[in-house]
């Protein structure tokens, strides 16, 4: 008999295992809005499908009565807005310190302690310095991401730069190479490919300090919307959000990694 740890899926069983908790997920979702709406049909709890339906065609398809605007796309607008402006600064810093402190031994010891520290700092308790700083406006957002998830890149940068072969230094060095065309013939390009998949990594914190960001002083964006109408107990409006947003997350990684794959063929694990 085999054993159940040998056991691998096809295509066709892996997709329907895959597919079945949601599922599950789905029919008890419905089953316990039936029973809700049943014993009360004002219920907010568990809004049914066709309430959810109302609600995204109100607010993706129909223009405010206030502004005008279509407040389902404004938001997401806004909110990709400031994710990528937080990741790409990051990523730029990420990636700049990690290498320096990876390749250069007098470099990590100057700055590795302090970004061990500045890592273990919670970045949402620096939320409030960030306002006062940089006042409310879409600066202080931006720059919360990029404090959040930079340490975190920059220590995977150092780690993976760390990680080259010290032959390949050796041997640039022995060509007559200089400490910066070995950075960035030898080094950098060996390392674009791990940045994409530390970006990956860090975009699920980065959504989290978005939307924390945004709940508490912005006026738009799918965080704050979120929790406008909480106060409402607008759960057909909440749900489709956070929909959206999980779906939005799971489709921009599903990019970088095409994108690792594209442009970094040669990299076995990128793109995984």
């Amino acid at each position: 008999m085999k054993r159940l740890i040998n056991q691998r899926p096809g295509a066709t069983l892996g997709l329907a295992l895959g597919l079945l908790p949601f599922v599950l997920l789905l029919l008890v979702y419905i089953a316990g809005s039936e029973a809700r709406l049943a014993e009360n049909a004002a219920d907010k709890l568990l809004p049914s499908f066709t309430q959810i339906g109302e609600a995204i065609q109100r607010m993706a398809f129909e223009p405010s009565k206030r502004t005008g605007e279509y407040l389902f796309w404004v938001d997401t607008a806004s909110s990709l807005t400031r994710l990528g402006l937080g990741v790409a600064f990051a990523a730029v810093v990420g990636l700049f310190v990690g290498m320096l402190t990876g390749a250069l031994p007098l470099i990590r010891a100057g700055l590795s302690p302090l970004l061990t520290v500045i890592s273990l700092v919670p970045p949402l308790a620096l939320l409030p310095i960030l306002f006062i700083v940089f006042g409310l406006g879409e600066l202080s957002k931006v720059v919360l991401i990029a404090i959040g998830i930079t340490p975190f890149i920059a220590r995977d940068i150092q780690r993976r730069t760390e990680e080259i072969p010290t032959e390949q230094l050796v041997k640039a060095q022995t060509l007559g190479a200089s400490t910066a065309q070995i950075l960035v013939r030898v080094v950098l390009p060996q390392l674009m490919p791990k940045l994409i998949d530390a970006v990956r990594l860090s975009l699920g914190a980065g959504w989290l300090f978005l939307i924390a960001a945004e709940a508490i002083a912005s006026t738009d964006g799918l965080g704050y919307r979120i929790f406008l109408v909480r106060r409402y107990l607008s759960m057909d409006v909440i749900l489709p959000y956070v929909a959206w947003i999980t779906l939005l997350a799971f489709l921009l990684d599903l990019a970088l990694a095409w994108l690792s794959r594209r442009l970094f063929p040669w990299n076995l694990q990128g793109g995984r």
